[in-house]
């Protein structure tokens, strides 16, 4: 069996972006490169998720260029692959705010562990006056993709 490699239009991007939910998130703070695994909603040209305070976020306040990657495997040994050129941009709990935040919440609460890979520290956090959580947006500025399809 070969494999037939081609380059992916933009709908069939944005349909894996939309039928994804985990990705790998790509940024880098003072010229070092950090890449971690991520869940995320993407809708209407953004990728919207969600984190606790740590290095990926602190990395994208500073430097809000960023990259993810997400796959999808069909049958056999098929797969499609999609990369996004975005910037960060933080939907901070204050008014102005308000709606963005809840409309991430809102698509990604729509799979019950949403939540975890943002969430679970490997130890404790210090118990704050306000909420620590951060949902945040990947605005995209370029789309592209590949697929491998199996060919008889």
């Amino acid at each position: 069996m070969t494999m037939s490699l081609r380059d992916m239009t933009q709908a069939e991007c944005f349909s894996v972006l939309e039928e994804s939910r985990f990705g790998h998130l790509a940024c880098s703070k003072d010229g070092q490169p950090y890449v971690v695994p991520i869940y995320f909603a993407y809708q209407n040209g953004i990728a919207y998720a969600f984190s606790m305070p740590g290095r990926k976020i602190d990395s994208m306040r500073e430097n809000d260029k960023v990259c993810l990657q997400a796959q999808r495997w069909q049958a056999g040994k098929s797969w499609a692959s999609v990369v996004v050129e975005g910037r960060y941009q933080e939907f901070p709990d204050t008014e102005v705010w308000r709606s963005e935040r809840l409309h991430a919440w809102s698509l990604l609460q729509k799979h019950s562990d949403w939540w975890e890979i943002g969430a679970l520290k490997p130890h404790e956090l210090p118990v704050a006056a306000k909420s620590p959580h951060v949902f945040y947006g990947i605005l995209l500025r370029e789309v592209t993709g590949r697929t491998a399809a199996a060919v008889e």
